[in-house]
């Protein structure tokens, strides 16, 4: 496991919890030693955490990151054996991926772009949704370890597929969070308990998972971290950025971005993505 943060931990933790033999790199050594009092062994950097590991999990925050954890001093690429799969499950651009993949397998390391959704607590669960890119023999090496965090796998083409797949899933996302706070903000002046909205309306055609797990969330202020704002940020800029590519129109994504860069330039970068009820507060926030 090379990233440690609040998804590449979780996503480690339901690792040894299914026991596999997991070796943990991060820059920052408490990350390590959290893993470690789990049961993961203490690797001191990325080539030595690919030394002995058949599967690469990767769980970072950009391709520049993703980049320099493979192929810089000390990276996956100086430690691995060849044929080690290397699982990116970092969401970042599809072109990159792709660059990223086609470099990897120069020198005989295939690679599986692997974007999750669910966060966190399906990590820890075994239920993300994992949407795939890269070739189907790698893929199905892969599902010795994806089976046990997955509950929906699917290869969706080659490398980058998964990227543009999880980019459209980042999409209906983030609308739907500024829905769901939108809706709530409306519940809570009308007088209404936006607590038990999400009971009241669950199998109509208003319910999604976002409404279930974060509209209480929103109602309550609480804001424990699940995903943050500024990941959010980061992947509706891709998403722009592919838009122009392709020439698509996206002007509800426009209006979200804008409102996600309102609260990163607020200081609610690192907050929860439930910290976009503090928008609709308004001067009360």
């Amino acid at each position: 496991m090379v990233g440690c943060g609040v998804m590449g931990s979780a996503i480690a933790t339901r690792l040894l919890a299914r026991g596999h033999e997991l070796f943990a790199y991060d820059r920052d050594p408490a990350k390590i030693d959290a893993l470690c009092a789990k049961g993961a062994m203490k690797a001191a950097s990325a080539s030595q955490a690919a030394q002995r590991s058949e599967f690469v999990i990767l769980s970072l925050n950009s391709a520049t990151i993703v980049r320099a954890a493979v192929f810089g001093e000390e990276g996956v690429s100086t430690g691995a054996r060849r044929n080690t799969v290397i699982i990116d499950m970092s969401s970042i651009d599809p072109i990159a991926t792709r660059a990223l993949a086609k470099d990897a397998a120069d020198i005989g390391l295939p690679w599986l772009d692997c974007p999750l959704s669910g966060g966190a607590p399906k990590a820890l669960l075994g239920k993300l949704t994992v949407m795939a890119g890269g070739e189907r023999e790698t893929f199905e090496r892969a599902r010795t370890v994806m089976a046990d965090l997955c509950e929906n796998l699917t290869l969706m083409g080659p490398s980058g597929s998964g990227q543009t797949t999880k980019l459209i899933n980042q999409v209906l996302c983030a609308l739907n969070f500024v829905a769901v706070a939108e809706a709530t903000r409306l519940a809570v002046d009308a007088g209404v308990d936006a607590q038990r909205i999400p009971a009241a309306l669950q199998g109509g055609r208003a319910d999604s998972a976002i409404l279930q797990e974060f509209m209480g969330k929103m109602a309550r202020h609480d804001y424990s971290p699940t995903g943050r704002i500024d990941n959010m940020v980061k992947d509706l800029d891709a998403v722009q950025s592919l838009a122009r590519t392709t020439g698509t129109p996206m002007p509800m994504t426009a209006l979200c971005m804008e409102i996600h860069k309102v609260l990163v330039s607020a200081g609610l970068g690192p907050a929860d993505n439930a910290a976009l009820m503090r928008f609709f507060d308004g001067p009360r926030g």
